[in-house]
């Protein structure tokens, strides 16, 4: 498989001994692509860092862009699981939207390290048609395993999402336009205030009261 012919497809069952292999693997890439560029990063300088050779990086992924696929599939699912945390927990959102996103974006990450990987993937990307699709394809699923948990919190709070996809797509947006700005100036709460009202925003533009809820 070239870096162009990127599967979308799930990775098949490993077993414990592969999954740590892998999991070392995507260990040793996250520190060389943030350090190095995703770019300039070679399969070489991860399996050094990860103390393989290049046999065993080939018997678990078919390229860089792969592997790093599969690293934002971790990624995601991590967002996901925080998310559904939240809504299983006893201190659960309430009826106030404010609220309700400060405790969404609390379990956000805003990573200098993952944003820096995701814009150099995301301009290589861009130069590869083929790989596009499939980044697209992946950010379509993302929203759709995200959005289920939302509209679940969203009712909890007394709104109502009409257009899923509409604002999952908004929200992403947001997200990455308000990163920059975090990671821009790191320790000014008045940019992390302001990232939580623009959310707000956006939430209560996408979505409607409930009929009978207090709000």
């Amino acid at each position: 498989m070239s870096e162009s012919e990127v599967s979308i497809e799930s990775p098949k069952r490993v077993t414990k001994r592969r999954a740590e292999t892998r999991a070392r693997l995507l260990t040793a890439a996250y520190d060389t692509f943030a350090e190095e560029g995703f770019g300039r990063t070679t399969v070489e300088q991860v399996c050094d860092r990860a103390g393989y050779t290049r046999g065993a990086f080939y018997s678990n992924f078919a390229s860089l862009d792969e592997l790093f696929l599969e690293m934002w599939g971790e990624k995601s699912r991590e967002l996901i699981d925080g998310l559904q945390a939240i809504l299983d927990s006893e201190t659960a959102v309430g009826d106030d939207p404010l609220a309700a996103v400060a405790r969404v974006l609390a379990v956000v990450p805003v990573d200098d390290k993952w944003y820096r990987i995701t814009a150099e993937f995301t301009a290589h990307a861009l130069r590869n048609p083929s790989l596009r699709r499939v980044m697209a394809a992946r950010e379509d699923a993302i929203i759709a395993g995200l959005m289920p948990v939302l509209e679940v919190l969203m009712a909890r709070a007394g709104r109502a999402i009409p257009d899923s996809v509409a604002m999952g797509q908004a929200l992403v947006a947001v997200h990455d336009g308000t990163t920059v700005q975090v990671l821009i100036e790191p320790d000014n709460d008045a940019v992390r205030q302001r990232r939580i009202e623009l959310f707000t925003r956006v939430v209560l533009a996408y979505s409607t009261e409930i009929e009978g809820s207090s709000i």
